[in-house]
């Protein structure tokens, strides 16, 4: 497993599919319609597995997700799942 870093500003990564062709950091409304439309309901999906609760601090919610994240793309059996940062998604679209 990688090293979480939370970040104040936001998340350090995200979970996306391998076809999703729009950012999630910058295109988020883009990237969720697709995401909905091809049927991958991603954000449901990463919100079942992620064990977050009201009584949780932020940060404390954020590295669940995060963590959340990690075990999703360890036990990626489809291959459809990867996490991105955004200096990957800017160089991908570069």
């Amino acid at each position: 497993m990688s090293e979480i870093i939370v970040d104040s500003d936001g998340p350090e990564y995200m979970l996306t599919t391998v076809d999703n062709p729009f950012d999630p950091f910058t295109q988020f409304d883009e990237w969720l319609t697709y995401d909905i439309q091809m049927g991958y309901n991603t954000t449901a999906f990463l919100a079942r597995v992620a064990n977050v609760s009201n009584e949780l601090s932020e940060p404390d919610q954020q590295l669940a997700i995060q963590l959340a994240i990690e075990e999703i793309c360890e036990e990626n059996v489809s291959g459809m799942w990867r996490k991105v940062t955004k200096n990957q998604v800017q160089q991908l679209e570069t």
